[in-house]
């Protein structure tokens, strides 16, 4: 056909732009996204004490279908005196949308944020370097996420390593206030009845702050508090996904659920991005 064109004096039509060669699993939906399990089935593999340095513990799930190649990885931290239980529920709702996603057991319930940020990275080059699913993860492709000081230790960890693709604060605790060298993606998302990292002189100013990162987004979740993220939550699970889909795989087919930006609702007190583009 192509010599038939060209003897024709005929060009053939423009061929549409290419998808990114990272994008896993069907294409979204508003149902897809807010289930509670994605289109992956997940393994879930045990992580025990001593298995690397720089972590204690924790527990990965990583998808078991790997025909359509590797996934990023994601490291996700307790916050202070909080137990890996707490922010298990991430590990599989996050790796059966096609990630893999180690939950951490920090090295003592009372770290601070910075040392969580050291310990995220860490599991992350466990991760994909030393764990069994090491095969299935693309190294270039990692990301971050926490709560409290879990989240307080994510923005440092993207701050100390701007190689992230992504990072995901939930009701950040740090006692700096400046992240103006952060540049990794960074969506922080709060609460507006939080009576222990309170948006105003926490989650907020830490957007605000954020000067250098080309991309970010500020959820506010309404009628929540500080531990309504160490449950189950619809609202608090979709962007996490959109955000991680969009930006550790560079898949343009969640820009739908960041952009335009979603007015407040029953969910959403507030949100502010910078629309990826």
């Amino acid at each position: 056909m192509a010599a038939v064109l060209a003897a024709g004096g005929l060009t053939a039509p423009a061929a549409q732009a290419a998808a990114s060669p990272y994008e896993r699993g069907p294409a979204p939906t508003e149902a897809s996204i807010t289930a509670v399990k994605g289109p992956f089935a997940v393994e879930k593999i045990e992580v025990p004490q001593g298995s690397g340095p720089g972590f204690n513990k924790g527990t990965i799930y990583a998808p078991t279908d790997t025909s359509e190649g590797t996934f990023g990885a994601i490291a996700v931290s307790p916050g202070f005196v909080s137990a890996q239980a707490w922010i298990d529920w991430y590990g599989p709702r996050l790796a059966s949308q096609g990630f893999v996603v180690m939950t951490l057991e920090t090295l003592s319930p009372t770290n601070l944020p910075d040392q969580r940020a050291t310990q995220l990275l860490a599991a992350l080059d466990y991760v994909a370097g030393k764990s069994k699913a090491k095969d299935r993860v693309d190294p270039s492709r990692l990301a971050v996420m926490g709560h409290s000081m879990g989240g307080g230790g994510t923005l440092r960890a993207a701050e100390q390593r701007p190689a992230l693709q992504a990072a995901v604060p939930l009701a950040p605790w740090h006692t700096n206030r400046n992240w103006r060298n952060v540049t990794v993606p960074t969506m922080i998302i709060g609460a507006d009845n939080d009576f222990i990292a309170g948006v105003g002189t926490h989650a907020e100013p830490f957007y605000q702050s954020l000067t250098s990162t080309p991309e970010k987004a500020y959820l506010e979740l309404n009628n929540a508090g500080h531990m309504t993220f160490i449950s189950p939550h619809t609202t608090t699970a979709k962007y996490t996904i959109a955000w991680m889909k969009r930006f550790v795989d560079d898949d343009t087919r969640y820009d739908q659920f960041l952009c335009p930006a979603p007015n407040p609702n029953q969910n959403i007190s507030e949100y502010r991005d910078t629309c990826p583009n």
